[in-house]
């Protein structure tokens, strides 16, 4: 996992500015033109410092346009979600965005992306109605249609993904590949505060005793992860005692699957899912886990999280 207190510092770069898609696909078709590369890092805005890890390693490329999109999409957030309150501090994230030295931002309206038809959405497909989509059905729709926009207009060489959204993560690896994207999708590991707790944007509708309490999610993929060695079982074992040891916790879901979401293997990589309520905050982290003989054996072969 990645410390948001250990990424190096860039020199500012001069940051443009754009809303309309066709001003962003004509730069980077300009870009491209004179063979340079793009990277995109697509945001809801609210940057904090996992956000600014991102741009930071796509800013480590070489020959590369740091591009960021600022846009909540209204298609991902379901009924009695928290669409109208999402926080939208658009100069501040222009300035993060500054910061870090991206050199284009991408701030369209709703009507700039979806004009008055929304007919037309991505399906996800099955695992698309599993974890996060069982608790938020059309969620993924949502998100799949907005990346595959983003893509289209802005055309990047890559795309940076944190891996704390981690099945929109394995989806969008999807949709590139069996859609026949021309992107290279790269994984970020997730950035955490001191504590262990896993950056969000909506980690600031936690009230401080809930703030408190919400550590007991990522001990608990801690713990799992720590008993992989001893089996699939023996993972969840660990992870629901912690759990069970804090009050205050509404547990949605909290899952080992494989590293394509699938079923974990005996011996292998997989991951270990979690999410939980507090109070009126719903939360989302994941952790990768080793299990069986890879455990015992990790560097044999065993790929490190994030790659």
């Amino acid at each position: 996992m990645t410390s948001a207190k250990t990424a190096p510092k860039f020199a500012r770069r001069q940051l443009n500015v754009y809303q309309r898609p066709a001003d962003v696909s004509r730069v980077s078709s300009a870009l491209h033109g004179v063979s340079s590369k793009v990277a995109l890092v697509p945001t809801m805005g609210a940057l904090h410092a996992g956000h600014r890890e991102l741009l930071r390693r796509a800013r480590r490329l070489p020959n590369t346009v740091v591009a960021a999109s600022i846009f909540v999409n209204p298609l991902q957030f379901g009924e009695g979600e928290d669409f109208d309150a999402y926080p939208r501090p658009l100069e501040r994230d222009l300035e993060v965005l500054e910061e870090v030295g991206a050199e284009l931002a991408f701030t369209p309206s709703v009507e700039d992306i979806y004009g008055e038809d929304t007919g037309i959405t991505i399906e996800p497909g099955p695992l698309g109605a599993e974890l996060e989509g069982a608790s938020r059905p059309g969620h993924f729709a949502g998100v799949l249609t907005i990346v595959a926009k983003l893509l289209n207009i802005v055309r990047p060489d890559y795309v940076f993904f944190g891996e704390k959204d981690y099945q929109q993560l394995v989806l969008v690896k999807n949709m590139v590949r069996q859609l026949n994207f021309d992107t290279k999708v790269v994984p970020v590991p997730t950035v955490r505060e001191h504590d262990g707790l896993a950056l969000s944007s909506r980690n600031v509708y936690l009230s401080p005793d809930e703030r408190q309490r919400a550590v007991a999610l990522s001990a608990a993929l801690t713990a799992g992860a720590h008993a992989g060695r001893l089996g699939a079982d023996a993972v969840l074992d660990a992870a629901n005692r912690t759990l069970s040891a804090v009050d205050g916790i509404n547990l949605d879901y909290l899952d080992l699957r494989g590293t394509d979401l699938g079923a974990p293997p005996v011996d292998g990589e997989a991951r270990l899912l979690i999410a939980a309520k507090l109070g009126r905050t719903r939360l989302i982290d994941n952790v990768p886990v080793l299990l069986g003989a890879a455990a015992e054996h990790p560097d044999d072969g065993s790929p490190e999280a994030g790659e």
